[in-house]
C-alpha cells in the first residue's frame, strides 16, 4: 500500500485541519502534506523534498536531530516561497504502519502570538522603566501591577498595593459623584482624563494628572484598566505660592491706604480720650475711657503691623549669625508668664554659615512663631523644640510644639492676614502674615506641618545667598 493510499482511505481528513501537517519517510523526505501546509508556505508541492529544506538555514541541523524523538515539541522558523519567515511550534509523532515507519510533523503557526508576546515585552519594558507612575487594575478595580515609579511616587511598595483598591491613596477630597462619573466613563470603554488629589503613604498630598484607559479583550469586554499618572504636585505648589505672592502684593497696597485713612482719625480720638481722662473725676467715666484707650492701642498695633508690611524696607541687610538671632528670640519669649510649665529644648548646629538678612526683622519672625507655640500649649505643661540645621544650600530653623495642633483646613489659611485660631481679642491675625512676608523677602520660605492633638512644626528656610525684597 502506498503512503498516498494509506492516508486517502480516511478521505483526506487531515486536509480539514488548520495545522500544517507533513508526513515524512525514514530519510525525512516529505511523502504527503495537507492543504494548510501548501497555503501557509505558498508551495504547490513538497513531495519527495527534504523537510529541512523549508526550515530557516541556521536551524536546519537542530531541526533534523529533533525529528527522531517521538512526542518532541519545539519551536522553529519556516521559510515561505517569498523568502519571509513564519514562527511555528512543531510536534513530532512517529507512526508505525504496514508500509513502514513514518514521521508525522504537525506545525502550528504562532507568528501572531510571537508578535503579541514581543509587543507585550516592549510594552512591559516601557512601563517598567518609565518615570511616570503606572498602575494596572483588574475589572473590579483591584491593583494587579504597579511600576517602580509608582512605588517611589506613592511611598507604598508593590506588596502594599497588589490586590488592594486604589482608594488606599485617596485624600477623600473628591465627592462620591466625582468617582461615579469616572467609573461610568471607563466601564463604557472610554478613556477618562482629569486631575486627582491623592495622599502618599506618609499623608502628604499628591496632585496628579490621571489618565485611565480601559483594557479590553478580543470580544470588546473590559477586563482591566491602566492608570497613568503625571505628578503635578510641585506645579500646584508653585501656583499656590504665586497666588499667595500676588495676594500679598495687593494686600500691601490696600494696607497702606487703610493705615493712612484710619491712622489719622485714630490719633485724634486717642488725644481726645487722654484730654477727657485728665479733666474728669468721675470714676465710672475713667474706667470706660481706659477701656476705650486699650482698644485704641490694639487698633494702633494692628495699623503699625500693616504699615510695617506695606512700607518698603529701609532696614540694613548684614551678615548675621542665625543661631544668635534664634537664641535672642528664645530669651525674650522665655520671660513670658505662660512658659513656667514649658520645657524648651535647643538643638543648634554649630557652627552655621552666616546669612545676609535684616536681624531685627528675622528676630520678629521667630518671636511670632515661638509665641504661637506657647499659645498652642494653652497654659498646659508641654515641650517646645527649636532646631537649627544646614542642608541643600539653605539654613533651616524648626520650631516644634506639643500643643493642640492645627486642622488641615486652617493650615491653608494661617498665613493670610487677619486669620487667627485664637479667641477674639487675643490675636490680630497679622503675626504669621508679616513673618511670611519677611522670610519671603529674604528669598526663603515658611512651611507648617500639623496634626490636631499632636502638635505643630514650623520650618523657616533661609537661603545662604539671601537677597532683599524688591
Amino acid at each position: 500500500m502506498t503512503t498516498k493510499g494509506m492516508f486517502s482511505k480516511y478521505g483526506r481528513v487531515f486536509d480539514l485541519m488548520p495545522e500544517l501537517i507533513f508526513i515524512l519517510d525514514r530519510q525525512n523526505r516529505i511523502v504527503d502534506f495537507n492543504r494548510a501546509a501548501a497555503a501557509a508556505l505558498q508551495y504547490n508541492d513538497f513531495t519527495d523534498k527534504p523537510m529541512s529544506q523549508f526550515v530557516r538555514e541556521e536551524m536546519r541541523e537542530s531541526f533534523e536531530r529533533q525529528l527522531h524523538t517521538n512526542g518532541r515539541v519545539f519551536e522553529c522558523q519556516f521559510v515561505k516561497a517569498d523568502a519571509t519567515f513564519i514562527d511555528t511550534e512543531v510536534i513530532v509523532q512517529l507512526m508505525e504502519s504496514t508500509a513502514g515507519t513514518y514521521t508525522v510533523v504537525i506545525v502550528k503557526d504562532i507568528t501572531e502570538q510571537k508578535q503579541r508576546d514581543l509587543d507585550f515585552l516592549r510594552f512591559s519594558n516601557v512601563i517598567q522603566h518609565t518615570i511616570n507612575p503606572i498602575q494596572i487594575t483588574d475589572a473590579r478595580g483591584l491593583m494587579v501591577y504597579v511600576n517602580p515609579a509608582f512605588e517611589a511616587w506613592s511611598g507604598y511598595t508593590k506588596e502594599d498595593l497588589i490586590g488592594r483598591d486604589p482608594k488606599i491613596l485617596s485624600s477623600k477630597k473628591h465627592t462620591r459623584a466625582f468617582w461615579q462619573h469616572v467609573w461610568r466613563t471607563i466601564l463604557s470603554g472610554k478613556v477618562w482624563h482629569g486631575e486627582v488629589l491623592n495622599n502618599r503613604k506618609d499623608g502628604s498630598p499628591l496632585h496628579t494628572e490621571l489618565v485611565i484607559s480601559p483594557i479590553v479583550d478580543g470580544g470588546g469586554k473590559v477586563v482591566g484598566f491602566l492608570g497613568a499618572h503625571r505628578d503635578i504636585t510641585e506645579q500646584r505648589k508653585l501656583e499656590q505660592q504665586l497666588v499667595q505672592s500676588q495676594k500679598m502684593e495687593s494686600i500691601g497696597t490696600l494696607a497702606a491706604g487703610i493705615a493712612h485713612e484710619v491712622g489719622n482719625p485714630l490719633t485724634s480720638i486717642s488725644s481726645l480720650v487722654q484730654v477727657i481722662q485728665r479733666t474728669t473725676d468721675d470714676e465710672f467715666a475713667k474706667e470706660k475711657l481706659e477701656l476705650i484707650k486699650n482698644q485704641i492701642n490694639r487698633i494702633s498695633r494692628t495699623i503699625r503691623d500693616l504699615v510695617n508690611f506695606s512700607r518698603p524696607t529701609t532696614h540694613t541687610f548684614r551678615t548675621t549669625n542665625l543661631n544668635q538671632v534664634v537664641r535672642d528670640a528664645l530669651n525674650i519669649v522665655k520671660y513670658g508668664k505662660k512658659v513656667k510649665d514649658i520645657t524648651f529644648v535647643e538643638e543648634f548646629t554649630e557652627p552655621l554659615p552666616m546669612v545676609m538678612v535684616v536681624p531685627d526683622q528675622l528676630s520678629q519672625v521667630f518671636i511670632n512663631i515661638l509665641i504661637n507655640a506657647v499659645d498652642a500649649l494653652d497654659g498646659k505643661p508641654g515641650r517646645i523644640t527649636v532646631q537649627t540645621i544646614q542642608h541643600h544650600g539653605e539654613l533651616e530653623v524648626t520650631v516644634q510644639d506639643s500643643g493642640m495642633g492645627i486642622s488641615r483646613e486652617d493650615q491653608d489659611k494661617i498665613f493670610e492676614p487677619f486669620f487667627t485660631t485664637k479667641e477674639v481679642g487675643k490675636g490680630s491675625g497679622l503675626g504669621l502674615w508679616v513673618s511670611y512676608s519677611i522670610v519671603k523677602g529674604f528669598g526663603g520660605d515658611i512651611l507648617v506641618e500639623s496634626q490636631p492633638g499632636r502638635g505643630t512644626t514650623f520650618r523657616v528656610m533661609i537661603p545662604l545667598q539671601a537677597n532683599a525684597r524688591g
